[in-house]
């Protein structure tokens, strides 16, 4: 064999210890892959691009590329002259053809052998549908993601650089402003369809710094390129093999779909479990096996499945999935109404809480119309989403359950006034009354010429008026003022007290205030 070397270096290397160097594994082939890179102008798609090009040796490719490309080695062919009329009238080259020149520049050997990078498209929700309708799918979208105002501050860094072309660039603040405001106007509708239909949707902060971004990218192709060996290295052996990150659209999985449909084969093999993998869209779970699809509950199920898929989706599996009539199905609340008061087992109460109560009484709780579930014609309601998850799960352990002949008593709403006075008293006022009385019993006041009790009662009475939610507020301040105009004098007879605790006193010597507090006090008599 004749083996070639990047360096002298090597080939001395190779010349000491051949054996070591011929005896390790092939390298997988390498898998052409379609990138495309978007974001608002000076968010730097076209560095970042130009870098996957010249690491992975990838074509950089353009729209203003593509076209360029098929008027210069395809002059004379009817797509060239339609796209050169519309250039010399001054037009923009419509979207249709753009697509077509596009198809045309993937051609390229490079594209069939080592990739692509479409450096600044799709722009329109119009061009994203182009490119579906062309199979032009890449296989992953980096959104160099950057607000208005880092944009107009990278375009003035680039007028003050020295490095600038000799020719005039259109990147007035006005055409930045356009440019910037269409895409904005656009992206959202753009993101939403592929993280929908392909999740091969990237966005990364432009902000950083451009190693942080590029060791951000580069990770991403690798990951994507290695997923894709991977997948055909296997597909090749006939083996199973995982299909994330391989663009696959809800549509494609729902038409190729195995046996089991969108329920997990491990679980239901090993557990008898019906996990329902149809409520998250996400392909991470996912694996083709012998041209059928298979959706995991998760990574740990995504293995078992990829060692043995035999096991989980032939004749060797434990558990079949059941005939469609015999699968539950959630009901909506509008559902469950339109059912009620009949037609509901166990009279409402949820079953999974009985059986795993070990059916006591106890057990036995009324189930909330939010949570319903209809297995076998019949319709159960259960107490929480936990509740009914766990039947949806397992629906044969408790769909059978008969309820007991002893039933708690039916919980019907009482009117407030209907109820007793201990039980008023707790309903409706306990805690303003327990706020009053916590209140009396820190201050004991006492007012003049009362007993310690009267003086309590109304202290109490006063507080329940003053802190009454029902109550206007120009009520509650007027009996807060009186709330505190009881306090006052209830305070005269400490002060009184501490006065006269000494000798006799002529009026003339006594403190400042201590006759009109006296004469305040015997007026309340």
């Amino acid at each position: 064999y004749i083996y070639f070397f990047s360096s002298e270096e090597n080939k001395e290397i190779f010349m000491n210890n051949p054996i070591k160097y011929i005896r390790q594994p092939k390298p997988k082939p390498s898998v052409p892959v379609k990138i495309a890179i978007v974001g608002p102008p000076k968010s730097g798609k076209t560095t970042v691009a130009k870098k996957l090009a010249s690491v992975f040796g990838l074509l950089r490719l353009s729209l203003g590329d593509a076209l360029r490309l098929v008027i210069n080695t395809q002059p004379q062919s009817e797509l060239a002259l339609t796209v050169k009329m519309h250039l010399h009238k001054g037009l923009t080259v419509p979207d249709e053809l753009a697509i077509q020149a596009l198809d045309v520049a993937l051609l390229n050997h490079v594209c069939n052998t080592s990739g692509v990078v479409i450096d600044g498209y799709p722009l329109t929700r119009k061009q994203v549908n182009l490119l579906e309708s062309a199979k032009i799918i890449p296989v992953k979208i980096f959104e160099l993601e950057m607000d208005t105002k880092e944009v107009f501050r990278r375009a003035l860094l680039d007028k003050e650089s020295t490095n600038r072309p000799l020719y005039p660039e259109h990147n007035s603040s006005q055409i930045l402003a356009i440019k910037n405001s269409c895409y904005k106007k656009h992206i959202k509708d753009i993101r939403t369809y592929y993280m929908k239909e392909h999740q091969n949707w990237c966005v990364i902060d432009a902000v950083q710094s451009r190693w942080w971004i590029w060791n951000k990218v580069q990770k991403e192709v690798q990951v994507v390129a290695k997923e894709i060996q991977i997948y055909l290295e296997r597909i090749n052996e006939g083996k199973a093999a995982s299909i994330a990150d391989l663009c696959i659209t809800p549509q494609e999985l729902q038409d190729r779909l195995g046996e089991t449909g969108q329920y997990c084969p491990v679980s239901l093999a090993e557990k008898g479990e019906l996990v329902d993998c149809s409520l998250t869209s996400s392909l991470q779970f996912a694996a083709e096996f012998q041209g059928q699809y298979y959706k995991m509950a998760s990574q740990e199920e995504l293995d078992k499945f990829l060692s043995r898929p035999e096991v989980y989706v032939s004749s060797l599996a434990s558990h079949p999935l059941p005939p469609p009539d015999w699968l539950p199905k959630k009901l909506t609340v509008e559902e469950v109404k339109a059912l009620l008061p009949g037609s509901v087992e166990m009279q409402g109460y949820c079953p999974v809480t009985y059986l795993d109560g070990n059916q006591r009484y106890e057990a036995l709780v009324p189930g909330n119309i939010k949570y319903a579930a209809k297995y076998r014609d019949k319709v159960y309601i259960f107490e929480s989403e936990e509740k009914l998850q766990k039947f949806m799960r397992l629906p044969e352990k408790y769909w059978n359950l008969k309820s007991p002949r002893k039933l708690p008593p039916n919980k019907e709403p009482m009117l407030l006034t209907a109820l007793p006075l201990a039980g008023y008293l707790e309903q409706a006022i306990a805690t303003s009354l327990i706020k009053a009385l916590h209140k009396v019993g820190c201050l004991k006041p006492k007012f003049p010429f009362l007993s310690v009790k009267d003086t309590a009662l109304l202290f109490v009475a006063c507080h329940l008026k003053a802190h009454n939610p029902r109550s206007s507020e120009p009520v509650r301040q007027m009996y807060q003022r009186k709330l505190s105009w009881f306090m006052e004098h209830c305070q005269l007879i400490p002060a009184l007290g501490a006065a006269a605790a000494g000798p006799y006193q002529e009026p003339r010597c006594r403190p400042q205030g201590l006759n009109s507090k006296l004469q305040v006090f015997l007026s309340l008599k």
